[in-house]
């Protein structure tokens, strides 16, 4: 299995940018696709971004196309999600996740970091 630990995140306000990162340990890093989701209050958890796994092909939701960017190193077992142009819609506690051996779907996700919170103010 995999252990995923995020950092990043914060207040920011619109039309700014952040950049999140996730850590991975415990299993080879290149065989997990990876995606970034979030959860707004009182809304369900949203797909937003995923990552293959060799980090050729990536995808987006609507929303957040143009606006942000999913990366990954797999040297340094890291996935970055790269936020521009922020709105206060987009505030939400985010979540990076790892799913075995697929690529760039947004479900069956298996391991899940913590969660960050991104705030935008208006």
């Amino acid at each position: 299995q995999v252990q995923l630990v995020q950092s990043g995140g914060g207040l920011v306000q619109a039309g700014g940018s952040l950049r999140l990162s996730c850590a991975a340990s415990g299993r080879t890093f290149s065989e997990y696709g990876m995606g970034w989701f979030r959860q707004a209050p009182g809304k369900p958890r949203e797909f937003v971004a995923a990552i293959s796994r060799s980090g050729s092909g990536t995808s987006y939701v609507y929303s957040v196309k143009g606006r942000f960017t999913v990366s990954r190193d797999n040297a340094k077992n890291t996935v970055y999600l790269q936020m521009n142009s922020l709105k206060p819609e987009d505030t939400a506690i985010y979540y990076c996740a790892a799913q075995f051996l697929r690529d760039l779907l947004p479900y069956e996700y298996n391991y899940w970091g913590q969660g960050t919170q991104v705030t935008v103010s208006s």
